[in-house]
């Protein structure tokens, strides 16, 4: 028989809860930070002139919408105003300008015109020395210039010429 001081004979059958969890799988995000590999940005990032509180569709080349926003391709990266606000754009495949324009008129959805200072997206900086995993984002007052491409005014500079 066993007694009070007689030493217990150790498991030998493990059951799933003694087992530790594996340690967390490091995001690409943060993969990034660690490894401190250079980010570049398409130059389609610059000329969207697209208006912060309307749905990204609106954008006249929807094809630049397809396209990863920063090159490598991240999950996720956060994109920071001038003023302060911080959004997230994720997305598990990279995240592309539509991932970021999304999460962008998320938050400026119900912004009315008259209370925006700057409404148009004037594009994206990427800051190093700041932060690796973070975008600057940059506005302006402006929107892109409207190109008239009506046969009336090609009419015009062929009479003029």
């Amino acid at each position: 028989m066993w007694s009070s001081t007689t030493k217990l004979p150790p498991r030998t059958r493990t059951r799933s809860t003694d087992v530790p969890p594996p340690p967390p799988k490091a995001s690409a995000t943060s993969r990034n930070s660690e490894k401190k590999i250079e980010l570049t940005l398409p130059i389609e990032t610059q000329r969207t002139g697209w208006k912060l509180n309307t749905s990204p569709s609106t954008v006249e080349d929807k094809d630049i919408l397809k396209l990863p926003l920063v090159n490598p391709p991240v999950k996720k990266i956060d994109l920071r105003f001038p003023l302060g606000l911080e959004v997230t754009a994720r997305n598990m495949k990279g995240v592309t300008i539509k991932d970021a324009l999304d999460a962008i008129y998320k938050h400026f959805k119900k912004t009315p015109d008259d209370v925006m200072t700057d409404p148009y997206l004037k594009g994206f900086e990427w800051d190093k020395d700041e932060c690796w995993t973070r975008l600057i984002v940059h506005q302006t007052k402006q929107g892109p210039p409207v190109q008239t491409s009506s046969k009336k005014s090609k009419k015009k500079k062929n009479e003029d010429a």
